[in-house]
């Protein structure tokens, strides 16, 4: 009996199951049969392989060719599967030898070229857990799959080229390049312009709550006129954040990978920064699509800012569905066809006016909105979300002596350099419990092991009795008092510290 035998992998969201796919020629008329629930662009592949293999000087066999995708309960999506099934089916032919132990990931076009596919560096993360450390990839792909330690990662540009690899006969084999034109072919990562501090005039207390944001990973929200420097302090949040460890990196590259909006060579270390359009559906910042949700705006911004402007102008749903994510950082989205689970422990930076018209700040005498319309402007914003919110700053106008003030401000630089000192701080503290920064530290822990005395909350106890903060609202108030004094180089808060948090937390409402 003639079976061939190869490996691929299955992408569901972020988890990676490794597939065996088998190869079997049988006696009868020419067919192709692909069975183990293939989607349609799966399906598709056995017209693409055939007309691949023979471009490429491989031809496969005119008998019936039967394809199992093992196991076979599990839905099969994409073009990635085309190289193994092609080389399965070679195998089975006897035409290529030795590729029953390697994991073959890449799209094949009809020229025989191998084409890069998206989710290639959790794709080969499975594979290398599941002990298939053999992987062969396309050459755009082969810096993405070498990122995963342990992998021998092997790169093609054709399917002439892997059928030589793997002891094919060379008298027909096709190895000229197509033409460059002829693929699509992802993008590399793009940097975007450098935005410092010094560019802002004034605003010294918002810098510090942006500091404060930075240094404990603090959710932040600004409320303030239009020109106010909102958008340009959110914009330079990114430069004051700490690089990513390698865990974090790889974590961040792997949904970039999967996203398919670029090639990573090399590990993302900045900080991603999202900033959606206000008119963006919740599918796309939350995830979906068709067949299994692919990752939106929210599990891309992992380990870095979700910044939304102009807030109150997002749908109500795109607004409420940020909650869950605020508290577990992570986002299962359950579909018809199956479930996936991203990452999304990101950093949510709001902005917003004080009111339609956007004069509302200060003693608000040019306002012409009604109390009415500014209630109902800012009620767009629930309670439960706003309560989730550990920063929430009123933002004033710059005055004319900050704006023509010639002494230069801090630069992101200096600023960044505090903030690392901060975070190396609380990991040290912190390791204990497995926590990197203090906006991931849980009640009890705030409670128990790191209570402060009840004379140093006093001020926030008092608050928590006139209901001005919630239950949450007094765990998240603790935690900016300890990145505040992490800032400072203060071994635990102090009453002050408290106090300053508190009012960071109240200055929002008073506004």
């Amino acid at each position: 009996m003639a079976l061939g035998r190869t490996y691929a992998v299955s992408l569901v969201g972020m988890n990676g199951h490794v597939i065996e796919v088998e190869a079997d020629i049988g006696q009868t008329l020419p067919a192709f049969v692909l069975l183990g629930l293939p989607d349609a662009s799966l399906t598709e592949a056995k017209d693409r392989i055939r007309a691949a293999a023979r471009n490429a000087g491989v031809p496969l066999s005119r008998r019936k060719i039967t394809v199992n995708l093992i196991p076979a309960s599990l839905p099969k999506r994409g073009s990635a599967f085309d190289l193994a099934i092609v080389m399965s089916a070679l195998a089975a032919a006897g035409d290529v030898r030795g590729c029953g132990a390697t994991v073959f990931i890449a799209e094949l076009g009809l020229d025989g070229r191998l084409r890069p596919v998206r989710g290639v560096l959790p794709a080969v993360m499975a594979a290398v857990e599941a002990g298939h450390c053999r992987i062969v990839v396309a050459e755009e792909n082969a810096a993405e799959a070498a990122l995963v330690p342990a992998a021998d990662v092997r790169s093609f540009r054709t399917l002439g080229e892997v059928a030589l690899a793997f002891g094919a006969d060379g008298a027909h084999v096709v190895l000229a390049d197509p033409p460059a034109e002829s693929g699509t072919v992802l993008p590399e990562a793009r940097t975007g312009p450098t935005r410092d501090l010094s560019d802002i005039a004034g605003q010294q207390e918002a810098r510090f709550a942006l500091e404060i944001a930075a240094a404990g990973a603090h959710h932040l929200l600004m409320v303030g006129p239009p020109g106010a420097g909102k958008t340009m302090l959110a914009e330079r949040l990114p430069g004051i954040l700490p690089d990513l460890d390698d865990d974090h990196a790889m974590e961040v590259t792997a949904i970039h990978s999967l996203s398919g909006e670029r090639l990573c060579s090399e590990l993302v270390r900045k900080p991603p920064f999202e900033s959606p359009h206000h008119t963006a559906t919740p599918a796309s910042i939350i995830g979906g699509g068709s067949g299994i949700p692919r990752p939106g705006a929210a599990s891309r911004a992992h380990r870095g800012i979700l910044f939304l402007d102009e807030a109150p102008e997002y749908e109500r749903r795109v607004l409420e569905a940020l909650r869950e994510p605020l508290e577990s950082g992570r986002l299962v989205l359950h579909r018809a066809s199956g479930t996936a689970s991203y990452p999304a422990r990101f950093q949510l930076v709001l902005a917003l006016n004080p009111c339609p018209c956007g004069l509302a700040s200060g003693k608000g005498m040019d306002c012409v909105c009604t109390a009415q319309q500014r209630r109902r402007y800012f009620n767009r914003l629930s309670g439960p979300l706003l309560d989730r919110v550990d920063l929430q700053l009123a933002v004033q106008r710059v005055s004319l002596a900050d704006y023509v003030d010639e002494r230069s401000s801090e630069t992101s630089a200096v600023v960044a350099a505090r903030v690392a000192v901060a975070r190396a701080a609380q990991r040290v503290r912190l390791r204990q419990w497995n926590y990197a920064t203090n906006s991931e530290v849980q009640g009890r822990v705030l409670r128990g092991e790191l209570a402060l005395p009840r004379a140093v909350t006093a001020s926030l106890d008092k608050a928590l009795e006139r209901n001005l903060v919630s239950a949450r609202g007094w765990d998240r108030v603790l935690r900016v008092a300890w990145t505040i004094a992490d800032l400072a180089g203060r071994p635990r808060p102090d009453a002050d510290d408290v106090v300053t948090a508190l009012g960071f937390r109240l200055q929002e409402r008073a506004a």
